[in-house]
């Protein structure tokens, strides 16, 4: 049953980062625009993570094994339709579809874990397992997406996803037990809405801000999501069964375990979205040596993953979520300080800590949120849980990713105007000009892309180091989850 829950969500992770390589092809075959760019590789994340308090609560009234194989089903069928986009519209559409349903699978397989696994040590085991798996997932998805885009076209990151699907289900099928919650109330429709549009238009502000100079329009969409969201929590506190108890928000360590995994997958997410740009423009990799490349990510996420269960025993649980967040601490000042032109050797560090705090904050976090909730909620648990991984991955590409690009194009400033977008506007303008000043001006893209990435470095140190802060002042040091064995 683990193996089943495990493969659906190595697939789902991995679609978050899939075609982070396979930008650069997909470029120069759909001709996106920069905006474009951004929201074909983080759409997927902003719409799996506005729906996940949705998904989650519908799992716990109507099935949580029902809305597991019928979100996996809309995800190959997903797959299909961004597989065959002849344009970037209908490749968006298809990645807001897989959105939907990655939305549906994703609470379902944390919750299931809650029900199956009822001994907590046992359940703090396949919670490791879990979280290493979908954190490999978000890591090892650049290297599956550069081997099959090298080989087959930039479709092949989503086509593989239609034999996974197929197998899954069908054993999905005749495996996965189903649980719903006993006694449970209607689904609040209203509630509903406001989370979804609440989310999905705080990540559309948030984005658009950090690009600099934001419209007036953008500001007023940030401060509607803020209004939205506030009345989603008014109205869950009015219910006799809520979308999602905000109540359980007033848990310090709860509230610092969202919190970790939110501002864990934001740094991650964004590391290695800008790491693979990084390794092919600057160090010019193809997408399979790329993926190759960020693979010491995936392999510390799983070693540390594998190691929470027994960190949170001893020294505990504070202890362990404060070691992952000083991970990434540490991985951003390295790549921070590192010598410009910066070398792989500096930036393979920069990986292996990101993996190893990252897997350790993710982990201990997850057990941290479960143990929060009683088994019949187990649900918004997950919901709470995957909602801060999936808007951290979003919102670390459009954020972070958006704040390099700032940084980019000051840096740029008196280029072309296609020089200045990105720098793959820069390597497709330097091929039309003549040999000495399209060195010139590819070379002058690729010192701008490496400061940037050094400004974005120390903005990541920042939101990490507040974060870890938080975690030690807002978990007692005694504390202990009981999704650790305690």
């Amino acid at each position: 049953m683990l193996a089943v829950l495990c493969a659906s969500l190595l697939l789902v992770a991995m679609d978050a980062t899939i075609l982070n390589v396979a930008l650069p092809s997909l470029i120069d075959d759909l001709q996106p625009t920069a905006l474009q760019q951004l929201w074909i590789i983080d759409i997927y994340g902003l719409v799996l993570g506005g729906l996940l308090v949705t998904t989650g609560a519908v799992g716990d009234r109507y099935g949580r094994r029902k809305l597991f194989l019928i979100g996996f089903v809309l995800f190959g069928v997903a797959s299909v339709v961004a597989a065959t986009a002849g344009s970037s519209a209908q490749l968006i559409a298809g990645r807001v579809l897989l959105g939907i349903g990655g939305a549906m699978v994703m609470p379902s397989t944390l919750s299931l874990i809650r029900n199956i696994f009822t001994d907590p040590r046992e359940r703090a085991r396949a919670i490791g397992i879990w979280a290493a798996v979908a954190g490999a997932g978000a890591a090892i998805g650049p290297l599956v997406g550069g081997l099959l885009v090298e080989r087959y076209g930039w479709a092949a990151a989503f086509w593989v996803n239609v034999p996974v699907v197929v197998v899954t289900v069908i054993a999905g099928v005749w495996l996965l037990p189903e649980y719903k919650a006993a006694g449970s109330h209607p689904l609040d429709w209203p509630s509903a809405v406001l989370s979804v549009v609440g989310i999905v238009a705080l990540a559309w502000g948030i984005k658009h801000v950090a690009r600099g100079s934001p419209a007036a329009a953008d500001l007023v969409i940030l401060l509607v999501a803020i209004g939205l969201l506030a009345w989603f929590a008014r109205r869950q506190l009015k219910l006799p069964d809520p979308l999602l108890d905000v109540r359980l928000f007033r848990n310090p360590p709860f509230t610092a375990a969202a919190l970790t995994t939110l501002m864990a997958m934001l740094a991650a997410g964004a590391a290695l979205f800008l790491v693979s740009l990084w390794l092919q423009y600057v160090h010019g990799y193809t997408p399979f040596e790329a993926g190759l490349r960020t693979l010491p990510t995936a392999l510390a996420m799983l070693v540390s993953s594998l190691l929470a269960p027994a960190l949170m025993h001893r020294p505990g649980v504070r202890a362990a979520m404060a070691l992952g967040l000083a991970g990434l601490v540490a991985g951003f000042v390295l790549l921070a300080l590192a010598p410009q032109p910066t070398s792989y050797a500096y930036v393979a560090v920069f990986l292996i800590s990101i993996g190893l705090g990252d897997g350790l904050a993710v982990t201990t976090a997850a057990s941290v949120l479960v143990s929060a909730v009683p088994p019949e909620r187990a649900g918004q648990a997950g919901a709470v849980s995957e909602t801060s991984y999936e808007l951290g991955v979003g919102l670390g590409v459009a954020l972070l990713g958006s704040i390099h690009g700032a940084a980019y194009a000051r840096h740029m400033a008196g280029a072309p105007a296609g020089a200045t977008e990105s720098i793959g506007g820069a390597k497709e303008l330097a091929e039309r000009l003549p040999a000495a000043e399209g060195i010139a001006l590819l070379d002058r893209a690729r010192d701008a892309f490496d400061s940037a990435l050094t400004t974005t470095s120390y903005v990541s140190i920042g939101i990490a180091g507040a974060v870890l802060v938080l975690v030690v002042w807002m978990v007692p040091k005694d504390f202990k989850a009981t999704g650790s064995g305690h």
